[in-house]
């Protein structure tokens, strides 16, 4: 926050009272929160008058909105903010989500990405949100790399690393490949690829194509342009992101503002630097996070929210994240328990399976 912000122990203990009930009314209903709603829940009897008052300070100070004339108050993204940061009470994994989760966890399969997919459908269907899971990056040197044409818009990338894990990807080429061009191109690659990962590798190609560029500029400056485009184009990331449960972001009445909203939502997700950007997030702390609305680098939605929390492998080191996406009055006290207890789980199993 900045030195701007209100803070909480400059309330009154009936302004903070007025604000924690509005918040909680609006996340547990989305509706706005009414003066004559509060007059029945407040500690000390007061008139509707009096909160209409507080209300209004509330709202000066830039915690709480009026989304109509004369309707209730809602929590702005800043009073959203302060909630969590001060007064959310975070509750106990319940019994039911905690056996949900570890029934999902407890497979027997070795594979992890086969059991990161069921991790992001567990925590998808207890939280009736969208969950996202980033897998760890394969860390391991590449021992071969294979590009596959499939059509002119998509190719296939097999990967062999060094361990024996065998990866398939695919993406879209450049325009204009063709089988013979993949050929030399895994041939370039697999010239730098000896005992080098794959982020090594990464930067071992773009040093050979400065190099190169240097040498023929003067003759083929177009040509080096073009070839360029291979190496220097979006897909550098090697991390997967898995989302599950986009139905469950988009209300029973599905009104077309809606349908909008989740349409951008994941047109954002698609993005392939977004990804890198969500382990940033998770790595930026140790635990679980909140993002609200514009606070979420991830997302140019505002009205959305992250709960996210890394997970780390038996060396203690950060190797992926587990969250959850919904709309910004998530009823954040039950969420946080649920991904932090899947973060855990799931760097123990990663830790124990290498």
């Amino acid at each position: 926050m900045t030195d701007t912000t209100p803070r909480l122990d400059e309330l009154n203990d009936r302004s903070r009272e007025v604000f924690r009930r509005v918040v909680e009314g609006y996340l547990d209903t989305g509706a706005p929160v009414g003066s004559r709603t509060l007059t029945r829940t407040m500690t000390e009897q007061v008139s509707a008058a009096t909160i209409r008052n507080v209300m209004q300070d509330l709202e000066y100070l830039g915690l709480l909105g009026s989304p109509h004339i004369s309707a209730g108050r809602v929590p702005t993204q800043l009073g959203l903010r302060l909630f969590v940061d001060g007064l959310l009470e975070v509750g106990d994994l319940n019994g039911e989500d905690r056996a949900r989760i570890d029934q999902t966890l407890g497979s027997n399969t070795d594979d992890v990405a086969t059991l990161l997919e069921g991790v992001g459908a567990a925590l998808s269907g207890v939280t009736r949100g969208a969950s996202l899971v980033l897998a760890p990056k394969h860390d391991a040197p590449v021992r071969h790399v294979e590009f596959v044409s499939l059509s002119p818009e998509r190719a296939l990338v097999v990967l062999v690393f060094a361990d024996g894990h065998v990866e398939n990807r695919v993406f879209a080429p450049p325009p204009g490949q063709t089988p013979s061009s993949m050929r030399e191109a895994a041939n370039f690659v697999n010239a730098l690829a000896a005992g080098r990962t794959l982020a090594d590798l990464g930067k071992v190609m773009r040093h050979e194509i400065a190099a190169r560029r240097r040498e023929i500029d003067s003759l083929a400056a177009d040509l080096v342009e073009s070839g360029l485009a291979v190496w220097e184009g979006k897909g550098s990331d090697t991390e997967r992101l898995i989302v599950r449960g986009r139905g469950n972001l988009l209300g029973e009445d599905g009104s077309e503002e809606e349908l909008d909203r989740i349409r951008t939502l994941f047109d954002d997700l698609e993005r392939k630097r977004d990804i890198a950007e969500f382990l940033e997030l998770a790595e930026a702390g140790d635990g679980v996070r909140i993002f609200i609305g514009s606070e979420n680098k991830l997302f140019s939605l505002s009205g959305s929210s992250l709960v996210v929390s890394p997970y780390m492998n038996a060396d203690r080191k950060i190797v992926g994240a587990v969250g959850v996406i919904g709309p910004t009055r998530l009823n954040y006290g039950r969420i946080v328990p649920i991904v932090d207890y899947t973060a855990q789980l799931v760097g123990r199993i990663i830790s124990d399976r290498g």
